[in-house]
């Protein structure tokens, strides 16, 4: 062997900061010796293929087993056999089995140079071809870190190893366990680092979309049947699903959960389905390894990794694809899941709180939903009510929303009046509590140093002008309440009023969507309700 080169290749993986790299430089360097005909790298790992492992029957511990992670070669002319079928067809080896196994489970370094007991320790089926490759010797180096076993490199020679060679190569295995041990670290540091990176990140985008109603507010008896329930359930580890339509606070009452949990020390990562693009589901829940598709640059951390020890909440669960949900039963119920691109199963220990405005069963009954999962998120179901339902609460609300948004927007207006909270409770409030928000919001901006104006944002008169049609503290009996299809009407008024202002324009900035402080389907879907349809321009 060359001495020179085996000094270059140990100044050379110290400095390297991957695994895989160090790996592969040290198999390819000895590769490139005369006489080399194998050599191998297996690391540590934990047990993964044994249901269809080809030695499982050998195997004593399925806890743990080497994994072949790098190889390189070039056995003696004459042999037309693939040195890597050796690789491929046994990718784990059990400790004990093989000469590699011995190695292991001894550890302590291994010479032989003895062409028969060199194949006697291969598998059965490559004992014949090692001999007519030409092997003579074997040597095997565990990598050993402060006791720690890290794996095995072994290597097949054409040639008889000399003791000098036999030292060298033992030097540059316990150089190769303190590259492993330090690449490793790196490793860990730089996953850490993309963790928190990565966390900080989530923090700040939920810090731009959080609906703002921290806490809850309400006193009404739908309120305090949710509360309760929530205590209920928040000590157990059991999976809660939350039912109701959009804007009701599901986001709320899921933090609410998890802070009153055991697990409230770790974080509450949430993701929300229905903005994921179908191809990334995958990617953003369980994360990818480097190389793993175009794009793929670099090691991404997924959302259940981020969560672990924590709560996942997965709003808009009904939006995950179909062949996406198995997936997500698995790390449901065994805890294990696989990131793009890597071999490696992973562990985690989460909690899940689900939460959706569809109707499952239905969308079970349709095959767009696994009736599997649904049992497996359905332990806990928790209803919460829409806005309408909890109309004693809407005077509440509405005075926390102003006074939040005085404090975030440093403005002053005035307070609502009882004809004002007349109005807010007579009306439907289809966008619920985040309509309820948006509308406060507004109005204080609008309002800035006078009374508050809910007629701009809602669409209804000045309270000066309806005083024969809203009732005031102290009703004659001259004053008449607006009915239901009164308020249809106006609601109606309001909404082309919007839309011709906004030019037609639903969506986007100035579009009527915000005009309303709506969602844009969910102005579509009140269009339709309505009636309304954008006039023909074509028509003269």
């Amino acid at each position: 062997m060359n001495f020179e080169a085996l000094q270059d290749i140990t100044t050379a993986v110290v400095q390297e900061r991957s695994v895989e790299t160090v790996l592969k430089m040290i198999v390819d360097g000895l590769a490139a010796q005369p006489d080399i005909a194998v050599v191998r790298m297996l690391k540590v790992e934990r047990g993964d293929i044994c249901d269809h492992c080809v030695v499982r029957n050998v195997c004593r511990d399925q806890t743990r087993c080497l994994h072949v992670v790098a190889t390189s070669g070039h056995p003696s002319k004459g042999t037309v056999e693939d040195w890597t079928k050796l690789s491929r067809e046994y990718p784990r080896v059990p400790f004990g089995a093989f000469n590699s196994g011995v190695v292991a489970d001894a550890r302590i370094p291994v010479l032989i140079n003895d062409r028969e007991r060199v194949c006697q320790r291969v598998p059965e089926s490559f004992q014949e071809w090692g001999r007519r490759a030409g092997f003579q010797s074997f040597a095997g180096f565990p990598l050993l870190f402060h006791g720690e076993m890290l794996g095995v490199f072994t290597i097949y020679s054409c040639a008889p190893i000399s003791e000098a060679e036999y030292r060298w190569l033992r030097a540059l295995a316990d150089h190769a366990a303190i590259a492993v041990a330090n690449a490793r670290a790196f490793e860990e540091i730089t996953r850490l680092r993309e963790q928190l990176e990565l966390h900080n990140a989530y923090l700040r985008e939920q810090e731009k979309s959080h609906l703002g109603y921290g806490e809850m507010v309400g006193q009404g008896d739908a309120l305090k049947q949710i509360l309760m329930q929530i205590r209920v359930v928040a000590p157990t580890d059991a999976s809660v699903l939350l039912l109701g339509e959009t804007g009701t606070g599901k986001e709320l009452i899921a933090r609410a959960i998890h802070e009153h949990s055991q697990r409230r020390q770790r974080p509450l990562i949430k993701v929300n389905c229905a903005s994921v693009p179908r191809e990334l589901f995958e990617s953003e829940f369980f994360g990818h390894a480097k190389g793993a598709f175009t794009g793929a640059f670099r090691d991404r951390v997924g959302r259940f990794q981020l969560a672990d020890g924590g709560t996942i909440f997965l709003d808009e669960v009904g939006e995950i694809p179909l062949e996406l949900q198995s997936k997500l039963l698995r790390v449901l119920q065994e805890g294990e899941y696989e990131r793009i691109g890597e071999d490696r199963t992973r562990r985690v220990n989460i909690r899940v709180i689900a939460a959706t405005n569809r109707d499952l069963k239905q969308e079970i009954s349709a095959g767009r939903f696994r009736q599997d999962l649904y049992y497996r998120l359905n332990i806990f179901p928790l209803e919460v009510p829409p806005l309408r339902a909890r109309v004693e609460d809407i005077p509440l609300l509405a005075e926390h929303f102003i006074n939040q948004a005085r404090r975030r927007l440093n403005l002053t207006c005035g307070g609502l009046t009882a004809q004002q909270m007349a109005q807010l409770q007579n009306y439907d409030w289809p966008g619920n509590i985040r309509e309820l928000q948006n509308v406060m919001e507004r109005a204080v901006i609008i309002s800035q140093g006078g009374p508050l104006r809910l007629d701009l944002v809602l669409g209804i008169r000045p309270a000066a002008k309806i005083a024969q049609s809203l009732p005031d503290p102290h009703p004659s009996s001259s004053v008449s309440c607006l009915t239901q299809e009164e308020m249809k009407k106006r609601e109606r008024e309001n909404t082309l009023l919007a839309l011709k202002r906004a030019g037609w324009k639903m969506y986007g900035p100035g579009g009527a969507a915000e005009l309303l402080g709506l969602k844009p389907n969910t102005l579509a879907a009140r269009m339709k309700v309505m009636g309304i349809s954008r006039p023909d321009s074509r028509r003269g």
